[in-house]
This record gives structure tokens, C-alpha cells and sequence, in this order.
């Protein structure tokens, strides 16, 4: 257990952003999930309107620290891969 005041403020400030980068997580998972589904229901238009949405909001969770800049690019080439397959 932290015996310094400047380590207990640390460990509140950590706990309280580990719950909004978990939400931040849950949320671009949740624009990837979109794309995805619409790939499979072979709907190329909308999949490529959900990949620009979803592009953008991952994006943004580089900017917020929440995933490495080379993991949102990996996603997205992977998911316009599938969406220029169709």
C-alpha cells in the first residue's frame, strides 16, 4: 500500500483513467463490430461509410493514448482488405 500522499493521488488518478480508456476501448471495438458485421452481410457501401466512421473513432484513440498508432493502422488495412474483396 502506498505510504506517500503523492502515491495514493496516483493510484486514484490511475483507477479513474483505466475506467474511461476502458470505456474509450469498449467504444471503438464496438465501430470495428459494425464494420465486421456489415462485411459479412456482404453490404459494401454501408461497410465502406461504417469504415470511415470507425477509421476516424479509432483515430482518436491514438490521439487519447488508449491503442498504438501501428495497431489502429493494421485494423484498418485489414478491414479495408475485406471490404475491397467483396
Amino acid at each position: 500500500m502506498a505510504n506517500h500522499k503523492s502515491a495514493k493521488t496516483r493510484i486514484n488518478r490511475n483507477n479513474k483513467r483505466a475506467v474511461i480508456n476502458g470505456a474509450r476501448r469498449s467504444r471503438v471495438r464496438t465501430f470495428v463490430k459494425k464494420v465486421d458485421a456489415l462485411i459479412n452481410a456482404k453490404e459494401k457501401d454501408k461497410a465502406l461509410e461504417a469504415l470511415k466512421v470507425a477509421e476516424s473513432e479509432l483515430m482518436v484513440s491514438v490521439r487519447k493514448g488508449v491503442f498504438h498508432l501501428n495497431k489502429v493502422a493494421r485494423t484498418v488495412s485489414r478491414l479495408s482488405k475485406k471490404i475491397k474483396a467483396l
